[in-house]
């Protein structure tokens, strides 16, 4: 009974640790997008494609609105394309990178929190982020060279499937998930490759956190342990994707501002005093207007085919 105790004190100790050292890393890797951002802000501003990049009010209202239900698990990126749409304020071209860019700030604050609080197996946290990541790379390098045309059929197909995700949710359909808190040989090696997809497709405007959450039922896992893994995927993969949009200056430094500073104190009330709300009513509505976005997104890279040939 005491060697029984002994090791599952040793396991969660060492849990503990990797949790640390991801903690750590993720602080080490804040540092350095802060400074990749303020230069690529700087450099924007500098060429005169920025001449102003102080937020509006109106965008650190959507940053807060946006990053508090993304907190509680709405999702960011879908409602924050579908209001730049609606406000004309970004350019389509520039969403993607705009959109990674000014969510990543508040989702590290979300992940400092929830892998905190939240248990999970520390190898599959780990190796799930990794994956996450080198799919980001990848697919950042492919969105930030792509027309403006090819973007806004990419993002129309991407509202699509984060559409069809959600709805699937609302009626029940997904995997109601197990009791693991990790997975371990070919569930672990598909977790990792489902992982590594949404990476590469979170860099074209799809949001991580649904389809990540229906991979962790899938794989059998708890759903609560899919905070940690899709926070800590966004936190680590959205600097490195935000990287070579910031370099290239796929974004829009203005909002991006807007929704980086707006959000950081939306996270810390929705996770430290709201905590939860009743959202079923809330998800219907942003179903709807995704749809009408991914519809017209789809409409302009149509006419814009047309219009070149």
């Amino acid at each position: 009974m005491q060697d029984t105790t002994a090791a599952a004190t040793a396991a969660a100790s060492g849990a503990d640790t990797a949790k640390l050292a991801l903690l750590g890393a993720l602080a080490v890797v804040t540092i350095l997008y802060i400074i990749a951002l303020v230069r690529g802000v700087m450099a924007q501003r500098a060429a005169g494609r920025a001449a102003d990049t102080t937020p509006t009010p109106l965008g650190l209202g959507l940053g807060f609105v946006t990053n508090f239900f993304d907190t509680l698990g709405i999702g960011s990126f879908a409602p924050t394309t579908s209001a730049f749409r609606f406000l004309k304020s970004v350019p389509d071209e520039k969403i993607p990178g705009t959109l990674n860019v000014g969510h990543t700030l508040p989702t590290i604050a979300q992940t400092f929190i929830f892998t905190t609080i939240v248990p999970v197996e520390s190898k599959t946290l780990i190796l799930m982020i990794i994956s996450a990541v080198a799919g980001s790379w990848i697919g950042a390098g492919v969105v930030s060279g792509l027309s403006r045309t090819k973007i806004q059929l990419g993002m129309g197909l991407a509202l699509l499937t984060a559409a069809l995700l959600m709805l699937s949710s609302l009626l029940g359909l997904t995997p109601s998930g197990g009791t693991a808190l990790g997975v371990s040989g070919p569930m672990l090696f598909a977790g990792m490759a489902g992982n590594f997809v949404l990476g590469a497709l979170m860099t074209l405007g799809i949001g991580l956190y649904a389809p990540c959450l229906i991979l962790v039922s899938m794989l059998g896992m708890n759903v609560t342990a899919a905070f940690p893994i899709m926070m800590g995927s966004c936190a680590f993969l959205m600097p490195v994707a935000s990287a070579k949009f910031i370099r290239t200056g796929g974004f829009d430094a203005k909002a991006a501002l807007g929704l980086a500073l707006g959000g950081i104190p939306a996270v810390l009330l929705a996770a430290y005093v709201v905590k939860s709300l009743p959202l079923n009513v809330l998800r219907w509505v942003v179903l709807v207007v995704i749809l009408y976005t991914a519809y017209t997104l789809l409409m302009a890279a149509r006419s814009a085919k047309r219009a070149t040939a």
